[in-house]
């Protein structure tokens, strides 16, 4: 089940997936926590670290279902390895940084971490990497000519030409010739005065 190769459209499906995960987890573990009203009222410093390390715990949780996805993903289409452990090396700080930055942030300054949002944007870029990767052993402008509606439509003529010249068209050519040039069934011939000649059975019998 966590080693079969998956597609485009897997990846893309799982990975959806992981991100409302990983948002509903980030959401369960304030609540259940110090709360939304804690966590906005609350100093960076130790009165965090609970929120912190259920975070982190989590976090790292779902880098492993991440990197599993990913590596089946690089598998299927024979991608470069760098690209996957950068992937996932990636993911596993962007989890401990997101876990470091609800320990230390605080939310009445307007101050932004800039550093995390790079390194999200890194992550992104090697995800779309991964995604648009084509399958290894499919050539997709082949696979995308068979679907190719752009060519115009052959005219009545020519099919009708190509049904003629099919070997059923030949056969039903070659039947009705053959019913047409069949002699018709032979009359009997009838003399002047409009009697028929006598057969051979009526000759016997007036000798």
């Amino acid at each position: 089940m966590f080693t079969s190769k998956i597609g485009r459209l897997r990846f893309f499906f799982y990975s959806a997936a992981l991100l409302v995960a990983e948002i509903v987890t980030v959401v369960l573990c304030i609540a259940w926590t110090i709360g939304f009203e804690g966590l906005m009222n609350s100093r960076p410093g130790p009165g965090r670290e609970g929120l912190a390390t259920a975070i982190l715990v989590t976090s790292l949780m779902l880098v492993l279902f991440r990197g599993n996805f990913a590596w089946r993903r690089s598998r299927d289409a024979q991608g470069s390895m760098w690209i996957l452990w950068g992937y996932i090396v990636f993911s596993a700080i962007f989890a401990v940084l997101q876990a470091g930055t609800m320990l230390v942030y605080d939310f009445g300054a307007e101050d932004f971490n800039s550093g995390l949002n790079l390194l999200g944007f890194a992550l992104l870029g090697l995800w779309v990497t991964l995604l648009m990767a084509k399958p290894a052993g499919v050539d997709i402008e082949e696979l995308v000519s068979v679907f190719d509606f752009d060519e115009p439509a052959a005219p009545l003529g020519s099919m009708k030409s190509k049904m003629y010249s099919s070997p059923a068209g030949t056969t039903s050519q070659a039947s009705a010739s053959a019913t047409g040039m069949a002699p018709a069934p032979s009359r009997p011939t009838i003399p002047g005065n409009g009697r028929p000649r006598p057969s051979g059975f009526g000759k016997r019998g007036l000798a």
